[in-house]
């Protein structure tokens, strides 16, 4: 039985050892790498368009927003003082 055995572990590991080495599988292992390496750069290019847009975002957009909000509390402060003084509130400006 001994000697079954022995003989079976060649004919796998032949076999094995063939597909291993075969170009397809050659092939398939360098379009797996090359596949990624690829989506490692998209990840970091990615990354780094997200953090300029969020730079930028935070640099130019949110203080607009803030002075938008405190412009519209002036004119509702503007607006209820006129209110409780009363003068006839003027036409809101569009």
């Amino acid at each position: 039985m001994a000697a079954k055995k022995s003989s079976n572990e060649g004919v796998l590991s032949r076999f094995s050892s063939s597909i291993s080495e075969s170009p397809i599988v050659y092939r398939g292992k360098l379009a797996a790498s090359d596949a990624g390496f690829v989506a490692k750069k998209l990840l970091k290019s990615t990354g780094k368009a997200a953090w300029i847009a969020g730079t930028t975002f935070l640099i130019l957009v949110v203080p607009l927003i803030i002075e938008m909000d405190r412009e519209a509390q002036f004119n509702e402060l503007e607006l209820q003082q006129a209110s409780l003084l009363g003068t006839p509130p003027a036409a809101p400006i569009k």
